[in-house]
């Protein structure tokens, strides 16, 4: 039995009685061939099945036209959406995306970083896993001019892109909007406040709303949980509800954390929101299922992931070596429903 055998550009040179470069211009569109030419050499590389192999062409300009999408998971509805955001901005341009989870694993995290180098591709985006204390893995990009950007989950110092919303504010406008409805003393569920300005940023707009008003921020009312989960966000919730005196308001990171704050508390006799009000993050699909409707953030999910592309894009036509930019969106609002409005 004959083995399947890939076309190549010898193949169609031969089958024509060409030269190979006439057939390589001729697949470009090149101006030094005729349009008679082209078509004939288009319509016989189609009917012999040829493809065009992207990647030895890449490696021989050592560009793949390749973009590398460094995710924690694409189960969660955010970061979905700004996978979305890259692909269709990258397939515009014509660029391919390959799209890696480390699962918040730093190990895994440094790993995929290193085969997404190793593949050539000519930028990388990357959401940093959630137990990411070192990023060094990253610098073999920058020092070999492959634009980088970090998005939504950023480390504090590294001189590179870096999209992100203005996560202070918006943890500011989350807790103000539950002492507005009345709440006096406000839990907080966090994830990963270690490392990174996500979760700290969104705490720290959490201390401050309580401190203009004049509430305290006790320590038992702030949980850190390890990863962002249903599961760990019960664990979380039920150590707030079973404190002497629980909290009358959760503001939570995440939906996902709100949802199961939610949930615990229905369990526990408790009425959300007249005994206590619950606010989430992101927006996410769950946020209008769930019973009560969950009161949350807004988050650009989709437009952060667009912006991210066309940063990597530009680089790659027009490389500058200049100090970088942040760029932040302030464009985040408090959605009210029912899980948080009191008044």
């Amino acid at each position: 039995m004959e083995e399947n055998k890939d076309i190549t550009i010898y193949d169609i040179a031969s089958k024509l009685n060409l030269a190979t470069s006439t057939i390589s211009r001729a697949l470009k569109d090149h101006h030094s061939i005729s349009e008679k030419t082209i078509k004939k050499v288009k319509k016989t590389a189609e009917e012999m099945g040829y493809v065009p192999n992207t990647l030895a062409a890449g490696l021989r300009g050592n560009k793949t036209k390749t973009i590398g999408v460094l995710i924690p998971t694409v189960t969660q509805p955010f970061l979905s959406s700004l996978i979305s955001g890259i692909e269709i901005t990258a397939q515009k341009s014509g660029y391919n995306v390959i799209i890696m989870q480390s699962n918040d694993s730093y190990e895994a995290e440094v790993s995929m970083a290193k085969s997404l180098y190793g593949s050539r591709v000519s930028g990388v985006i990357c959401s940093l896993a959630m137990k990411t204390t070192d990023t060094s893995h990253f610098q073999q990009f920058v020092s070999n001019n492959i634009p980088l950007v970090f998005v939504d989950r950023v480390p504090k110092e590294f001189n590179t892109f870096r999209v992100i919303i203005d996560n202070y504010a918006a943890g500011f406008k989350a807790t103000e909007h539950l002492i507005e409805q009345g709440c006096t003393r406000i839990g907080h569920l966090t994830a990963g406040s270690k490392f990174g300005n996500l979760y700290t940023e969104r705490m720290r707009g959490y201390l401050d709303a309580l401190k203009k008003h004049n509430l305290s921020a006790s320590k038992e009312l702030i949980v850190d949980l390890q990863t962002v989960t249903y599961t760990e966000g019960v664990k979380a919730s039920n150590k707030l509800l079973s404190l002497k005196t629980p909290p009358d308001g959760i503001f939570a990171s995440g939906d996902i954390m709100a949802v199961s704050a939610i949930q615990s508390a229905k369990k526990k006799g408790m009425r959300v929101p007249e005994d206590i009000a619950i606010i989430g993050f992101n927006n996410d699909p769950i946020s209008e299922i769930i019973d009560p409707n969950l009161s949350t953030i807004t988050h650009p999910a989709a437009k952060m992931g667009q912006i991210s592309a066309e940063i990597i894009l530009k680089n790659i036509k027009s490389p500058k070596k200049e100090d970088v930019k942040e760029i932040t969106f302030l464009n985040t609002e408090v959605l009210i429903r029912e899980s948080s409005k009191r008044k």
